[in-house]
């Protein structure tokens, strides 16, 4: 950590940009991923000035915070199937996929960590009976996920986002959610935070995600 002492953290400096789009903060976040597409994204949402003085952010800084909780809320049921895909025979509505890493706060990968994951249809529903548009998995020997499922709907109070759960083995549970940027609710949602905004781009039929988890270790 000696060569980052003093150094503001990446969470703690989409914090100072608050007061910015929520799009410019997602992108400096997670210019890990397609770096010169990102970059030039952020380059044409702000000024010149200011830009230039933001450099590419790596996947993972060794002084990095943890990954923020909130709420578990009230729709969340144990003992999800184990799949990578949530997207079962019948489901419509777009389709997303979401991908990323879990790191340690020293910026080590964490393999076998359990990620359960759980959403609102595309309608803004819950099945609270079975477990459509649940489940879990485990990041492989390079701490890597990737699940595919349909973007969640919106419901009265919220914004649109995903529930996670993380834990590594043998663990604490980090419990918190992904946001999407670019939301018309975010700001009015009493939940939502910048700091868990994933980075988001439309295909040509599909959306991909990608978020990085950091687990509390001390």
């Amino acid at each position: 950590m000696s060569d980052h002492a003093g150094r503001v953290s990446r969470r703690a400096f989409l914090a100072l940009l608050a007061g910015a789009p929520a799009v410019l903060a997602a992108r400096a976040r997670w210019l890990g991923v397609d770096e010169a597409e990102a970059a030039a994204e952020l380059l044409a949402s702000t000024s010149a000035d200011s830009t230039r003085r933001l450099p590419p952010t790596p996947d993972c800084d060794d002084d990095d915070e943890p990954t923020p909780s909130v709420t578990e809320g009230p729709f969340f049921k144990p003992r999800s199937p184990e799949r990578a895909s949530l997207i079962e025979p019948g489901m419509t509505g777009p389709r997303m996929s979401v991908s990323g890493i879990v790191f340690t706060q020293g910026c080590r990968p964490v393999p076998g960590a359990l990620i359960d994951f759980w959403q609102a249809s595309p309608e803004g529903h819950y099945d609270n009976v079975g477990f459509r548009l649940r489940g879990h998995q485990f990041t492989d020997a390079d701490g890597r996920y990737r699940l595919e499922t349909l973007v969640p709907g919106l419901y009265p109070g919220r914004t649109r986002h995903f529930h996670v759960k993380v834990q590594a083995p043998h663990g604490r549970i980090l419990t918190t959610q992904l946001f999407f940027p670019r939301e018309a609710r975010n700001q009015e949602d009493f939940i939502f935070r910048p700091d868990l905004l994933m980075w988001v781009r439309d295909t040509n039929d599909s959306r991909e995600g990608r978020f990085h988890f950091v687990l509390r270790t001390g």
